[in-house]
């Protein structure tokens, strides 16, 4: 009841999957709202194993995470800022252990990949952006699992397409 009335969560169920697109609450400037965040992360893990009990998940969305340093351009410099807080991190990082994989960095390990990037700055000109776009699934469908690709030279926002292709 807490999440439902910020509308972050839309559930659809096929006949081999659940695909559950999420936007996840930022911790905002000053990580005003990182506790809430907190909450969030670990009831959309009892959430996602609960309907992983069913059936395989896949979920995407906006997950205002930067879950390594390679999914960001400048882990350094901003370690406490919303997105790539070590609680952020480590909340992600639990719902990825309950298993589930990440889609992209599953078949594209390297970094350099970004799905977010300021608009004031002029960052995604010059690729200084933050991978914070996800597909998921659950582990169990990793072998049905043929391309994550990120489309970043579709304009139109400050994120650009992600996507997944499965072999059911």
């Amino acid at each position: 009841g807490e999440h439902d009335r910020e509308g972050r969560l839309l559930t659809l169920e096929f006949e081999r999957f659940f695909l559950v697109n999420l936007y996840v609450p930022n911790a905002q400037r000053g990580l005003l709202r990182l506790e809430y965040r907190m909450r969030w992360d670990r009831d959309l893990r009892l959430y996602l194993k609960r309907l992983d009990r069913r059936k395989p998940v896949v979920f995407c969305g906006d997950l205002n995470v930067a879950h390594q340093e390679i999914d960001l351009a400048h882990p350094e410099s901003n370690r406490e800022n919303a997105g790539f807080t070590d609680q952020e991190r480590e909340g992600f990082g639990r719902i990825l252990a309950s298993g589930f994989l990440d889609s992209f960095r599953e078949l594209h390990p390297e970094g350099g990949h970004y799905t977010w990037w300021s608009v004031p700055t002029g960052a995604r000109e010059r690729n200084v952006g933050w991978r914070i776009d996800y597909f998921c699934l659950s582990r169990r469908l990793a072998p049905a699992l043929k391309e994550a690709f990120i489309l970043p030279s579709v304009q139109g926002s400050d994120h650009c397409p992600v996507g997944i292709r499965l072999s059911l």
